[in-house]
Protein backbone atom coordinates (compact mmCIF):
# COMPACT_ATOMS: atom_id res chain seq x y z
CA UNK A 1 0.00 0.00 0.00
CA UNK A 2 1.32 3.19 -0.93
CA UNK A 3 2.21 5.75 1.49
CA UNK A 4 0.60 8.57 2.34
CA UNK A 5 2.21 11.79 -0.03
CA UNK A 6 3.74 9.01 -2.37
CA UNK A 7 4.49 9.64 -5.70
CA UNK A 8 1.60 7.99 -8.03
CA UNK A 9 3.19 6.87 -10.73
CA UNK A 10 1.45 6.44 -14.47
CA UNK A 11 0.50 2.94 -14.42
CA UNK A 12 -0.91 0.75 -17.76
CA UNK A 13 -2.14 -2.28 -16.92
CA UNK A 14 -3.58 -4.67 -19.41
CA UNK A 15 -7.11 -6.28 -19.12
CA UNK A 16 -9.67 -8.64 -19.97
CA UNK A 17 -13.08 -8.30 -20.49
CA UNK A 18 -15.88 -11.56 -19.28
CA UNK A 19 -19.33 -10.88 -19.57
CA UNK A 20 -19.14 -7.30 -20.32
CA UNK A 21 -17.45 -6.21 -17.44
CA UNK A 22 -13.75 -4.90 -17.82
CA UNK A 23 -10.87 -5.81 -15.28
CA UNK A 24 -7.35 -5.71 -14.79
CA UNK A 25 -5.62 -9.18 -15.84
CA UNK A 26 -3.25 -9.50 -13.18
CA UNK A 27 -1.63 -12.34 -14.83
CA UNK A 28 0.37 -10.27 -17.25
CA UNK A 29 2.87 -7.17 -16.61
CA UNK A 30 1.63 -4.07 -16.16
CA UNK A 31 3.86 -0.79 -17.50
CA UNK A 32 4.65 1.58 -14.48
CA UNK A 33 6.26 5.39 -15.89
CA UNK A 34 9.69 5.85 -14.17
CA UNK A 35 8.49 9.87 -14.85
CA UNK A 36 5.21 10.85 -15.27
CA UNK A 37 4.81 12.46 -18.71
CA UNK A 38 4.62 16.12 -18.71
CA UNK A 39 0.65 15.85 -18.69
CA UNK A 40 -2.52 14.64 -20.95
CA UNK A 41 -5.43 15.65 -23.29
CA UNK A 42 -8.47 14.37 -22.78
CA UNK A 43 -11.29 14.64 -25.69
CA UNK A 44 -14.53 14.45 -25.53
CA UNK A 45 -16.07 14.50 -29.60
CA UNK A 46 -19.92 15.07 -30.19
CA UNK A 47 -21.17 15.17 -34.06
CA UNK A 48 -23.78 17.35 -35.47
CA UNK A 49 -26.65 17.02 -38.62
CA UNK A 50 -28.13 19.39 -40.39
CA UNK A 51 -31.58 18.91 -41.41
CA UNK A 52 -31.53 21.71 -44.42
CA UNK A 53 -35.23 23.02 -45.60
CA UNK A 54 -36.01 24.47 -48.77
CA UNK A 55 -36.81 27.83 -48.39
CA UNK A 56 -35.11 28.76 -45.28
CA UNK A 57 -31.80 30.72 -45.47
CA UNK A 58 -30.31 28.59 -42.61
CA UNK A 59 -30.66 24.56 -41.14
CA UNK A 60 -31.07 23.44 -37.86
CA UNK A 61 -28.20 20.81 -36.29
CA UNK A 62 -29.89 18.32 -34.18
CA UNK A 63 -27.58 15.80 -32.05
CA UNK A 64 -26.30 12.93 -33.90
CA UNK A 65 -23.65 10.89 -32.16
CA UNK A 66 -21.16 10.77 -29.26
CA UNK A 67 -17.59 9.69 -30.25
CA UNK A 68 -15.12 7.88 -28.10
CA UNK A 69 -13.14 9.77 -25.94
CA UNK A 70 -9.51 10.04 -25.85
CA UNK A 71 -6.51 10.51 -24.30
CA UNK A 72 -3.15 11.81 -25.29
CA UNK A 73 0.24 11.05 -23.18
CA UNK A 74 2.74 14.08 -23.46
CA UNK A 75 6.29 13.14 -23.25
CA UNK A 76 6.64 10.26 -21.67
CA UNK A 77 10.37 9.75 -21.13
CA UNK A 78 11.96 5.97 -20.76
CA UNK A 79 15.06 6.69 -19.27
CA UNK A 80 18.17 4.51 -18.94
CA UNK A 81 21.39 7.02 -17.93
CA UNK A 82 20.56 5.90 -14.18
CA UNK A 83 19.65 9.42 -13.33
CA UNK A 84 16.29 8.27 -12.39
CA UNK A 85 15.53 6.06 -9.23
CA UNK A 86 12.90 3.96 -9.58
CA UNK A 87 10.06 3.37 -7.17
CA UNK A 88 12.66 0.79 -5.29
CA UNK A 89 14.65 3.70 -4.66
CA UNK A 90 18.02 1.55 -5.50
CA UNK A 91 19.91 4.44 -6.71
CA UNK A 92 22.93 1.85 -7.57
CA UNK A 93 20.79 -0.89 -9.55
CA UNK A 94 21.91 -1.29 -12.87
CA UNK A 95 18.87 0.78 -14.90
CA UNK A 96 16.53 -1.42 -17.53
CA UNK A 97 17.56 -0.44 -21.44
CA UNK A 98 15.36 1.69 -23.52
CA UNK A 99 14.80 -1.38 -25.58
CA UNK A 100 13.69 -3.53 -22.68
CA UNK A 101 11.20 -1.10 -21.82
CA UNK A 102 9.92 -0.33 -24.92
CA UNK A 103 9.24 -3.86 -25.86
CA UNK A 104 7.40 -3.95 -22.09
CA UNK A 105 5.38 -1.10 -23.36
CA UNK A 106 4.55 -2.08 -26.83
CA UNK A 107 3.51 -5.67 -25.06
CA UNK A 108 0.78 -3.87 -22.81
CA UNK A 109 -0.64 -1.67 -25.50
CA UNK A 110 0.45 -2.62 -28.86
CA UNK A 111 0.91 -6.35 -29.56
CA UNK A 112 -2.37 -8.44 -30.09
CA UNK A 113 -3.22 -11.66 -28.98
CA UNK A 114 -5.11 -14.32 -29.66
CA UNK A 115 -7.54 -14.82 -32.86
CA UNK A 116 -8.99 -11.18 -33.22
CA UNK A 117 -6.22 -8.44 -35.03
CA UNK A 118 -6.48 -5.55 -32.70
CA UNK A 119 -4.80 -3.65 -30.02
CA UNK A 120 -5.32 -5.08 -26.31
CA UNK A 121 -7.36 -3.64 -23.98
CA UNK A 122 -5.86 -1.50 -21.42
CA UNK A 123 -6.01 0.73 -18.10
CA UNK A 124 -4.42 3.81 -17.17
CA UNK A 125 -4.07 4.75 -14.26
CA UNK A 126 -2.18 8.15 -12.69
CA UNK A 127 -3.83 10.16 -9.78
CA UNK A 128 -7.35 10.68 -10.62
CA UNK A 129 -7.57 9.72 -14.03
CA UNK A 130 -8.99 6.09 -14.94
CA UNK A 131 -9.39 5.53 -18.56
CA UNK A 132 -9.85 2.24 -20.31
CA UNK A 133 -9.15 1.75 -24.09
CA UNK A 134 -7.06 0.75 -26.83
CA UNK A 135 -3.94 2.30 -28.40
CA UNK A 136 -4.70 4.31 -31.68
CA UNK A 137 -1.02 5.74 -32.02
CA UNK A 138 2.30 4.99 -30.53
CA UNK A 139 5.42 7.48 -31.62
CA UNK A 140 9.02 6.81 -29.67
CA UNK A 141 11.16 9.91 -30.23
CA UNK A 142 15.07 8.96 -28.95
CA UNK A 143 16.83 11.72 -27.67
CA UNK A 144 19.92 10.32 -26.25
CA UNK A 145 22.49 7.72 -26.83
CA UNK A 146 25.78 5.89 -25.95
CA UNK A 147 28.63 6.14 -28.28
CA UNK A 148 27.85 3.05 -30.01
CA UNK A 149 24.46 4.62 -30.85
CA UNK A 150 22.66 2.67 -28.05
CA UNK A 151 19.32 4.98 -27.11
CA UNK A 152 19.95 5.97 -23.39
CA UNK A 153 16.76 8.24 -23.33
CA UNK A 154 13.38 8.25 -25.21
CA UNK A 155 10.38 10.31 -25.66
CA UNK A 156 6.92 8.43 -26.27
CA UNK A 157 3.75 10.06 -27.49
CA UNK A 158 0.38 7.57 -26.68
CA UNK A 159 -2.56 8.08 -27.98
CA UNK A 160 -5.79 6.23 -26.49
CA UNK A 161 -9.17 5.74 -27.76
CA UNK A 162 -12.28 5.12 -25.08
CA UNK A 163 -13.23 0.93 -25.35
CA UNK A 164 -16.64 0.07 -24.09
CA UNK A 165 -18.02 -3.36 -24.32
CA UNK A 166 -21.30 -4.21 -26.17
CA UNK A 167 -23.06 -4.54 -23.55
CA UNK A 168 -22.27 -0.94 -22.63
CA UNK A 169 -23.09 0.33 -25.68
CA UNK A 170 -26.15 -1.67 -25.64
CA UNK A 171 -27.44 -0.16 -22.17
CA UNK A 172 -26.66 3.60 -23.07
CA UNK A 173 -28.70 2.85 -26.11
CA UNK A 174 -31.30 1.57 -24.93
CA UNK A 175 -31.26 4.60 -21.93
CA UNK A 176 -31.27 7.31 -24.62
CA UNK A 177 -32.41 6.24 -28.14
CA UNK A 178 -35.73 7.69 -29.29
CA UNK A 179 -36.83 4.05 -30.91
CA UNK A 180 -37.98 2.82 -27.47
CA UNK A 181 -40.86 3.96 -24.67
CA UNK A 182 -39.61 5.98 -21.98
CA UNK A 183 -41.34 6.41 -19.11
CA UNK A 184 -40.08 9.92 -17.23
CA UNK A 185 -41.10 11.39 -14.15
CA UNK A 186 -41.97 15.00 -14.52
CA UNK A 187 -40.21 16.96 -12.27
CA UNK A 188 -40.67 20.84 -11.36
CA UNK A 189 -40.25 23.29 -14.58
CA UNK A 190 -40.89 20.46 -16.90
CA UNK A 191 -43.00 21.32 -19.69
CA UNK A 192 -43.97 19.15 -22.49
CA UNK A 193 -42.12 20.39 -25.53
CA UNK A 194 -38.79 20.49 -23.29
CA UNK A 195 -39.35 16.82 -22.77
CA UNK A 196 -40.11 15.57 -25.87
CA UNK A 197 -36.51 17.23 -27.46
CA UNK A 198 -34.83 15.68 -24.54
CA UNK A 199 -36.31 12.51 -26.09
CA UNK A 200 -37.15 13.03 -29.85
CA UNK A 201 -34.96 16.01 -30.45
CA UNK A 202 -37.86 17.88 -31.67
CA UNK A 203 -40.30 19.77 -29.35
CA UNK A 204 -42.77 19.79 -31.84
CA UNK A 205 -44.57 16.20 -30.71
CA UNK A 206 -45.97 17.83 -27.74
CA UNK A 207 -49.26 17.24 -28.80
CA UNK A 208 -49.11 13.58 -30.14
CA UNK A 209 -47.67 13.12 -26.09
CA UNK A 210 -50.66 14.77 -24.70
CA UNK A 211 -53.05 12.99 -26.81
CA UNK A 212 -51.25 9.61 -26.63
CA UNK A 213 -51.03 10.45 -22.25
CA UNK A 214 -54.74 11.64 -22.47
CA UNK A 215 -53.52 14.93 -21.18
CA UNK A 216 -56.40 17.76 -20.64
CA UNK A 217 -53.91 20.26 -19.80
CA UNK A 218 -50.59 19.79 -21.54
CA UNK A 219 -49.58 23.44 -20.27
CA UNK A 220 -49.75 22.49 -16.75
CA UNK A 221 -47.99 19.46 -15.58
CA UNK A 222 -48.13 18.59 -12.11
CA UNK A 223 -44.84 16.86 -10.65
CA UNK A 224 -45.26 13.48 -10.35
CA UNK A 225 -46.70 12.58 -13.00
CA UNK A 226 -45.46 10.23 -14.76
CA UNK A 227 -45.66 9.99 -18.84
CA UNK A 228 -45.60 7.78 -21.79
CA UNK A 229 -42.75 8.53 -24.64
CA UNK A 230 -43.17 5.87 -26.87
CA UNK A 231 -41.36 5.61 -30.97
CA UNK A 232 -42.51 8.20 -32.93
CA UNK A 233 -42.53 7.87 -36.77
Amino acid sequence: MPQSGAKALLTISPCTVNNGKISVDGSRKKFEAMINPAGYQHTFKLSYSKNRVLGQPGTETKYDASHPEKIVLKELVLDATGAVVTGSGAASSTPVPVKEQIELLKDVVYTYRGTKHEAPIVQLKWGGLLFYGRVESLQFDYTLFKPSGIPLRAKVSLTFIEYQSSEEISKEAAQESPDLTHLIEVKAGDTLPLLCYRVYQDCNYYIDIAKINHLADFRNLKPGTKLRFPPLS
